[in-house]
């Protein structure tokens, strides 16, 4: 498997390529327009048959390149069914997965908050679990819940009850960055998290959430509109 996170400077975004070296082919997780290029060049350097672009959920603050993408290399567009886009070649509901050469799974899960339809996605190879939990949970924060069909309950629900069950030495990959850290695990947020660690209630999530103030995002009236078209 090669395994590449990938950085998108304007908006802080990650992407992520899963490869299978066995077929050479490739997935990329939440791709941003900006990079397309960049990620064209990576596929090609790497000899690899792109054969998903999967986006977590539909980015306010970032236009995906997955339309673009599948023009170029005639890969399928995949995410949440719950978006209703007509754009998407398939359309994941929770527990479907996807495969990725001859013997690697992507699992797609139901993670509501950031926005209602939010998916997350887990790889388990040998013996680690690699958490992509787009804008659900981040690095020490979680994803704002205050727009975009956001609810602090769903999110702290789907934190406390989907993502701090996992094992503790699963690999978290967010879909932002705004510190430079690279991931974390379920563990260490458990522990240090400092929105939503194991001992916070739902009362006090709710109101740190509420007292946030944070700006509207930049790209939020050119990305939105962009993704409900895949990006197109």
């Amino acid at each position: 498997m090669i395994f590449k996170q990938l950085f998108e400077s304007q908006t802080s975004t990650y992407t992520y390529l899963i490869s299978c070296q066995e077929k050479q082919e490739a997935i990329l997780i939440d791709p941003v327009i900006e990079t397309l290029q960049r990620d064209l060049q990576i596929l090609d350097s790497l000899n690899l048959k792109l054969t998903h672009a999967i986006d977590t959920h539909i980015h306010a603050d970032h236009v995906t390149s997955a339309s673009a993408l599948r023009e170029i290399s005639k890969c399928k567009v995949v995410g949440p069914a719950g978006d209703q886009l007509n754009c998407r070649d398939i359309n994941l509901k929770d527990k479907d997965f996807i495969t990725i050469g001859n013997n690697i799974r992507l699992d797609a899960i139901y993670t509501p908050g950031h926005t209602d339809t939010h998916f997350s996605y887990v790889l388990k190879k040998d013996y680690d679990n690699f958490l992509f939990s787009g804008d659900a949970l981040l690095i020490d924060a979680c994803g704002r819940t205050d727009f975009q069909s956001g609810s602090s309950k769903e999110l702290y629900n789907t934190i406390k009850n989907i993502f701090y069950t996992m094992p503790d030495k699963t690999k978290i990959y967010p879909g932002h960055d705004y510190n430079k850290n690279n991931f974390s695990t379920i563990k260490e947020q458990k522990n240090n998290n400092c929105l939503i660690n194991d001992s916070v209630s739902l009362e006090k999530f709710i109101e740190t959430m509420d007292n946030l103030k944070l700006d509207k995002p930049k790209k939020i009236d050119i990305a939105v509109p962009k993704n409900n078209d895949c990006g197109g």
